[in-house]
């Protein structure tokens, strides 16, 4: 029998299930998708009594398993959702969606209260109030469902509920609280004062050390159960520890967040950007963030390109980088795309395509998109001395964003890793006594160094 951990990785649409070896490696794999159902307000959520059903099922199915020792279980999951428990453990409302509008007189009221606006946001490391802001669903509740909140036991945060499924046990930890909540006041390390006045605090049980675990006779069998771990912070974690310099972690896919877990200036002083945000490590240490729709706007403009170019939707797939189009596309350079889904002030009134290749008109776009990336990389670096770039996610196979990232920070030392097991594998990680070496990355994560392009 092969000693393995076992990690539920909770995305919002695809769940999974992964079982590691002592060296990491992926030994066993399942998935599976459940349709949405609705909340009383016809909103879209999480079917949370089918994803219990189906967790103690594969569970159990693997236990019973006799290829394989489960030695102890974690569990990664999106963040900005609770569960509310009643006195008997039992789910008082449906998972609310984080995606679920938030009423504007609410949300004037909250801050009429606690406000101003500017000074609150920077306190908790948020960029607007909405229901991304899990306490605000805990304020809103008590607001507008009074009867429901005055049920609460417990309220636990999605990976820690996951837990609570396996120990009975509620615990709170730092990854979940710090990620985007407006709980947590990051200046003062603790729950911001609103908690406290509005008793919010009295329903969140103890907060825990993430690396927390607790060892259980389940069904017969001593397994170590971990607390969960909020899936952004999981995935910089082996990241975390394995590299031994200071660097930033660019992870890229619909949407493209660049991670600063070293960060000795907080968002406090970078209040103006709408796209800054804090996050938790897994000992309680702010990790500046900045997001980019970049995934979401690159399909949207491909989309358009392959249309008007009469390609086949693959097409870009297979453009490489190209020096000599690169030249003429910046020998005069000029925005020519309007963005769907980003705001950007340098972008034109209407998107111009003077071009009569494919390839000339992707290397424009991928220009375009590669000098917002910076930007927000540049953000999330803010002051700091940071001189490593990790990238990794869907763009760490495009060559074209690779190099050109590459040419444009040339003063910083470049990689990509393919970490598509990234917040399951940070899950493994973070209950495992094991230490990891620099060599990590290069065996787990594909690590590839890249050398910026010599100018001619």
């Amino acid at each position: 029998m092969i000693d393995v951990t076992a990690v539920f990785d909770i995305g919002k649409t695809n769940k999974k299930f992964f079982l590691f070896d002592k060296d990491y490696k992926e030994v066993y794999k399942e998935y599976i998708h459940f349709d949405e159902i609705e909340d009383e307000d016809g909103h879209p959520t999480e079917n949370l009594k089918a994803l219990q059903e189906w967790l103690k099922r594969v569970f159990e199915n693997i236990l019973e398993a006799s290829e394989f020792n489960v030695k102890a279980i974690n569990f990664s999951t999106y963040g900005a959702s609770f569960v509310h428990l009643d006195e008997n453990g039992e789910a008082l409302t449906p998972l609310y969606n984080y995606t679920k509008p938030l009423d504007e007189n609410l949300v004037a009221s909250f801050l009429e209260k606690y406000g101003p606006k500017e000074t609150f946001l920077n306190k908790i490391g948020c960029y607007d109030l909405s229901m991304l802001n899990s306490g605000m669903q805990l304020y809103w509740l008590k607001h507008t469902k009074p009867e429901i909140f005055s049920k609460i036991k417990y309220s636990l945060h999605l990976p820690q509920y996951l837990s609570y499924i396996f120990t009975g046990i509620p615990l709170s930890e730092f990854t979940s609280i710090g990620c985007h909540t407006a709980l947590w006041d990051y200046e003062k390390k603790d729950y911001h004062e609103w908690v406290y006045k509005e008793g919010i605090n009295n329903i969140l049980p103890t907060i825990v050390s993430t690396e927390t675990s607790i060892n259980m006779n389940y069904n017969g069998k001593r397994i170590k159960i971990g607390v969960g771990i909020h899936d952004s912070s999981a995935a910089l974690l082996p990241y975390v520890r394995s590299i031994k310099k200071k660097f930033v972690l660019v992870s890229t896919g619909t949407w493209s967040i660049t991670l600063n877990p070293f960060t000795e200036h907080p968002i406090s002083e970078n209040s103006k950007n709408v796209d800054s945000i804090n996050y938790m490590r897994i000992n309680g240490k702010p990790v500046k963030a900045t997001r980019l729709f970049l995934g979401n706007e690159y399909k949207v403009q491909v989309s358009k390109l392959d249309k008007h170019f009469g390609v086949p939707e693959d097409y870009h797939r297979h453009v490489k980088f190209d020096y000599d189009t690169y030249l003429e596309i910046t020998k005069d350079f000029e925005y020519m795309f309007k963005w769907e889904s980003i705001s950007d002030s340098n972008m034109p009134q209407q998107t111009k395509f003077p071009y009569i290749k494919f390839e000339h008109a992707y290397h424009q776009l991928m220009t375009e998109l590669v000098l917002l990336q910076i930007k927000s990389i540049k953000s999330a670096i803010g002051e700091d001395e940071i001189k490593r770039l990790y990238v990794d996610g869907g763009f760490s196979g495009n060559d074209l964003f690779v190099k050109l990232l590459s040419h444009y920070f040339r003063d910083k030392k470049l990689r990509t890793t393919d970490a598509s097991l990234g917040s399951a594998l940070g899950a493994a990680i973070c209950i495992s006594d094991s230490k990891l070496n620099s060599k990590f990355l290069k065996k787990n994560y594909a690590l590839k160094k890249h050398v910026p392009f010599i100018i001619t």
